[in-house]
């Protein structure tokens, strides 16, 4: 904790007192984000920094490639679908953002195969083995654009999981709900967002642009 607690002086000398007004009323209303956002656990890619969003504004699930799995509701633990239905049926987000980013180290060994990937109690490669489809659109391409091709990959297999979800299908179709996929690349700070076509179009970092 040693090189943690410096950190939490800074949080209560400089940003608890610019915030505390602000975190007061969430903790006396309660929690009313917009959002939610499925990104990687990557220590380098934050979903706060990156949409520079205050707290309360957006509900962020973390987790390795960012990867949603299909619904299955049976006596399994499924942290990922529990988060995605408190957001969508308890919190009523009206959007949901599925962020995958450049040099994903699950989409690394996804790549490598099977062999590459730590797994001591199995857990990585069986999590893995979710975005197999990713892969395998990813190896049809040329070896140098198969990192980038196969992140963008898994944030479709990520969106067309959620449509697998009752719930969200239905408020999709309604107009109530909205799948959106995007990257970072952590290397040049840009952000790109799937279109239509299913291109990852960059945004423009000025806004007048």
């Amino acid at each position: 904790m040693d090189d943690l607690l410096p950190g939490y002086r800074r949080f209560r000398a400089r940003i608890w007192p610019a915030r505390r007004e602000r975190l007061e009323e969430l903790a006396a209303r309660g929690q009313h984000p917009r959002t939610l956002v499925i990104a990687c656990a990557d220590s380098r890619v934050s979903p706060t920094m990156i949409f520079d969003a205050a707290p309360g504004e957006l509900f962020v699930v973390r987790n390795v490639a960012a990867l949603v799995p299909p619904c299955r509701p049976d006596a399994a633990v499924h942290g990922t679908s529990a988060a995605v239905e408190f957001a969508v049926l308890g919190l009523g987000v009206d959007r949901i953002v599925v962020l995958g980013h450049g040099g994903c180290g699950g989409v690394q060994a996804l790549l490598a195969g099977p062999e590459a990937l730590p797994g001591g109690s199995g857990f990585l490669p069986t999590w893995m083995r979710l975005a197999a489809a990713a892969r395998a659109r990813a190896l049809t391409c040329d070896v140098p654009e198969r990192q980038l091709a196969c992140e963008h990959a898994t944030v479709e297999v990520s969106l067309d999981n959620l449509m697998t979800f009752p719930w969200v299908a239905e408020r999709v179709a309604a107009g109530r709900l909205r799948l959106l996929g995007a990257h970072f690349d952590i290397a040049t700070g840009t952000l790109a967002i799937r279109d239509a076509t299913g291109r990852f179009v960059p945004v423009a970092a000025d806004s007048a642009a």
